[in-house]
């Protein structure tokens, strides 16, 4: 079997969101060019924005003295194809993906009892979970999210499954076993019986991941205390003493001023503590590691709390609409130097999708000069706190990197940073209604491109109509882990190859192999996979 070519060679127009100082505007970057990434590391190792043609392509090949067997993925420029960096989905409970889209009238307290514990609960069977959550996965690849901090139950065996199968499919992840010890807000029936017995079964968790991925190439361990409410405060103190003794210290994401209920209810059960920010502070759980969920009602004390520990917040903006608990003010947040990324909080969010999530962002942000919260503050009531396209696809990015703590990795496409890419194709130019009648199979897309958009204006058109049927490939570390294809042959000369290795299911009319020589390249339908 010849060995693996050096590079993958991707062809086309390439989108991301440039790094900006805080405060500046954000635009985006539209680039026509190569790309090639390392086999071996999946990372980005040069580019050329000269090449604007087959004729400078293959003079690229050669020059770099590439094998003949190099792969050249391309971005259709008639069906407006176009490279862009995976999302990153800073929030998300796996265990609630079979509840999406249930939430009744609730809010956050009577939706967790209602429809999230009893779910979360039967989660102990393994078989559930795994149906579970090998779904959740293929629906968040299908969506472009190429990086996910989830959520899992206080389970150790389903948590485990949880970092082995998104370890399987490729997906980078932070996966953590939810932590809750205090029996006065949590369920008899789902809940750890002590704090030790929550620390023990986290560090098994811990033990499985990092057995699993010594280094965290893919999945990394994240300590999860649910929220306040539901841990003891020993138990808050003995997390924070465990990420604290790693090296690097470990990730921690919980839940915070969501509700104003919630908040209530923290500031009765900690006294002692000057606010909600106050009481993860006290117990060493506001660090730069950090990932809070929410943070609708933050004050601006807890936002300078949070900002000064180098926490960081997860947006997610369709869940607070879905469940009434508000809009987070992220303008006034950012503004504060708090770093900021996307989340879904599937099942609170009805969708796995960051897309949406950037949708919703912007849509909520336009509605903020009109509560309450900002008119009693004083700030940006002339519409300050509007966020634009751009800067929520910045959040859906790097922002979402910086969460991460990858800021350096992910979330664009400069030299040395990880391929972690999706491909969207918003289909070809709207033709007029004969031709339509005329042709064989439809368009997937639901974004209407009439030929005289520019290419900023084509993106904004799939971020505000665009869904899944637009992401045709998903790459994390160069490797492809998603695509939505028809075929299933490499094709050279009319003589069949046969499939492509690691691939099943599907094809693609977007790949071409050099073979037999610089230049002669066929047309590769490449197998992959319909989840």
């Amino acid at each position: 079997m010849a060995p693996a070519p050096p590079v993958t060679l991707f062809y086309g127009t390439f989108v991301d969101l440039p790094r900006t100082k805080s405060g500046s505007k954000h635009e985006l970057s539209i680039r026509h060019g190569a790309l090639w990434v390392s086999t071996s590391t999946g990372r980005i190792a040069g580019s050329d924005w000269s090449i604007t043609n087959e004729t400078q392509l293959q003079a690229l090949l050669r020059k770099n003295a590439w094998p003949h067997n190099v792969r050249i993925i391309r971005a259709r420029e008639e069906l407006n194809e176009f490279f862009f960096p995976g999302f990153i989905d800073t929030h998300i409970h796996a265990p609630q993906y079979p509840n999406s889209g249930l939430f009744g009238s609730s809010t956050l307290l009577d939706w967790l009892e209602t429809y999230t514990f009893p779910l979360e609960s039967s989660l102990g069977n393994l078989s559930k979970a795994r149906t579970a959550y090998d779904t959740v996965i293929s629906r968040t690849l299908a969506n472009g999210t190429t990086y996910a901090s989830y959520f899992a139950t206080i389970h150790i065996g389903a948590t485990n499954l949880l970092a082995t199968l998104a370890h399987a499919r490729g997906q980078r992840a932070l996966i953590g076993r939810v932590c809750m010890d205090n029996p006065s807000f949590c369920p008899s029936y789902y809940t750890d019986g002590s704090a030790q017995e929550s620390l023990r079964a986290t560090r098994e968790n811990i033990a499985h991941i990092h057995t699993l991925d010594p280094e965290g190439k893919l999945v990394k361990p994240i300590l999860t205390p649910r929220f306040a409410p539901t841990c003891s405060p020993e138990s808050l103190s003995s997390l924070g003493a465990l990420a604290a003794s790693h090296t690097p210290p470990l990730h921690i994401q919980t839940h915070i001023s969501e509700n104003k209920d919630e908040v209530s209810l923290v500031q009765s059960l900690f006294p002692d503590s000057e606010s909600y920010a106050g009481v993860y502070d006290k117990h060493a759980l506001l660090t730069k590691r950090t990932i809070l969920a929410h943070a609708v009602h933050l004050t601006q004390a807890e936002m300078e709390l949070v900002a000064s520990r180098d926490a960081k917040v997860s947006h997610c903006p369709a869940s607070n609409s879905a469940l009434g608990s508000g809009i987070a003010p992220v303008r006034q947040l950012l503004e504060t130097g708090v770093t900021v990324g996307l989340g879904t909080d599937v099942s609170g969010g009805y969708s796995p999708s960051i897309l949406e999530a950037a949708r919703q962002a912007c849509l909520v942000s336009r509605l903020l000069r009109h509560t309450h919260q900002i008119s009693e503050s004083g700030k940006a009531k002339d519409g300050h706190e509007v966020l634009s396209v751009e800067e929520a696809l910045y959040l859906a990015t790097r922002g979402g990197a910086a969460v991460v703590d990858m800021a350096d990795d992910l979330g664009g496409f400069e030299e040395g940073m990880l391929f972690d890419t999706q491909l969207i194709r918003l289909g070809g130019v709207v033709s007029d209604s004969e031709e339509r009648e005329m042709a064989s199979t439809p368009s997937d897309s639901v974004v209407d491109i009439f030929g005289w958009e520019s290419w900023a204006e084509r993106v904004h058109k799939w971020v505000w109509t665009g869904n899944d049927r637009n992401v045709r490939a998903v790459w994390v570390g160069g490797k492809l882990v998603h695509s939505l294809n028809d075929g299933s042959r490499v094709e050279n000369g009319g003589s069949v190859f046969g499939a492509l290795p690691g691939l099943t299911g599907g094809s693609s009319d977007w790949l071409k192999y050099v073979a037999g020589g610089v230049g002669i390249g066929a047309l590769g339908l490449l197998l992959g996979r319909r989840r």
